[in-house]
């Protein structure tokens, strides 16, 4: 079985390009894809409005959605992937079992159920239906899958041991984020280490609002925020020019951020706020090391030893390719389950 000749419809929010990546490997294998933003707008509002009270904004998602419904409606799919969940409306689910007898319905979440709930709504509608996060796996008794890293990330492995950098930060400015990414750039200062940083807010109201309520927030460098993300490209070249990423997780979360695939894809070693990594087939202490939020300390020797090789199954089903395989069930991986055991 493969999708080689097979009609794919993707809904996805937009998330750092991903949606863009997810569709391109569809179609090196073979698949005819149409790919849907699944929010109407991508506005600060429109996005807090969705996760908050997606009911105020009912009229403008059903008028989105049956637009694309006008553009889609002479179209025969085989299968249905949904990214998130978070806006789409049972009117197009209806629609889309009606207009596509014998489609396949499948549904991935990257994000908590705790954090957004609106997709647990819609759950009944899937076929396969997919989580990112251990512990909704159980709880709503659907299928654990984790995220997975772009072939990108993947080409670096074993390239380059001449670093320009000796740990990385990057990402979204939530929580603790910023005050333990600090303290660890501190301590690389004290190490003859060199750290890079770079700390990203959707919107400077967001920012300033935070500022002045957030007490994780009171501390944070106006000058060190950046308001535009980097690209997907330009991360990459940071990837490649440094040894160790840090990863600090939404204390929210319990399943792993793309960033950790993304790094040990990569070939590059992890640090990471996240002690559930320990659970997963991929955990080799070499390459990982896990920091306490309320008690921060760092190992010197980590940064001094090499990135130990992965077992090649285990990393292919780590890849984009492998995430899939596994979602369309074109393969069977069983890596994953000893999560759910422990």
């Amino acid at each position: 079985m493969n999708l080689k000749g097979k009609n794919v419809l993707l809904i996805s929010v937009k998330f750092f390009n991903y949606e863009n990546l997810i569709k391109k490997e569809l179609e090196d294998m073979g698949a005819t894809v149409d790919l849907f933003d699944e929010r109407p707008s991508n506005s600060f509002f429109s996005k807090a409005i969705i996760r908050i009270k997606k009911e105020m904004y009912s009229v403008k998602i059903n008028q989105y959605f049956n637009e694309i419904i006008e553009k889609i409606k002479d179209t025969k799919y085989d299968y249905f992937l949904l990214i998130k969940g978070e806006a789409t409306p049972k009117f197009f689910l209806d629609f889309l079992k009606e207009n596509n007898p014998g489609i396949k319905f499948i549904f991935y979440t990257y994000d908590s159920f705790k954090n957004n709930s609106n997709g647990l709504e819609i759950l009944n509608y899937f076929d396969d239906k997919f989580t990112f996060d251990s512990q909704d796996a159980v709880q709503y008794q659907i299928s654990f899958r984790p995220l997975f890293f772009a072939q990108d990330y993947g080409d670096l492995n074993g390239s380059n041991k001449n670093f320009q950098n000796d740990l990385a930060f990057i990402g979204t400015a939530h929580s603790d984020r910023y005050s333990i990414s600090e303290k660890a750039k501190s301590w690389c200062g004290g190490h003859q280490l060199k750290m890079f940083t770079f700390y990203y807010s959707p919107s400077k109201l967001l920012f300033k609002y935070r500022k002045a309520t957030d007490k994780n927030f009171r501390d944070f460098d106006y000058n060190k925020i950046s308001f535009n993300s980097l690209s997907h490209h330009e991360i990459v070249d940071i990837y490649k020019n440094t040894k160790v990423i840090l990863d600090i997780n939404h204390p929210g979360q319990d399943g792993l951020t793309m960033r950790t695939f993304e790094t040990l894809g990569a070939g590059r070693k992890l640090i990471t706020t996240n002690p559930k990594i320990k659970k997963y087939p991929f955990y080799d202490s070499q390459n990982i090391s896990i920091i306490e939020r309320e008690a921060i300390k760092f190992d010197e020797s980590f940064f001094r030893s090499d990135f130990k090789e992965m077992n090649s199954e285990i990393r292919e089903s780590m890849s984009l390719k492998g995430w899939i395989n596994e979602v369309f069930g074109l393969s069977s991986i069983k890596h994953w389950e000893q999560v759910l055991k422990q």
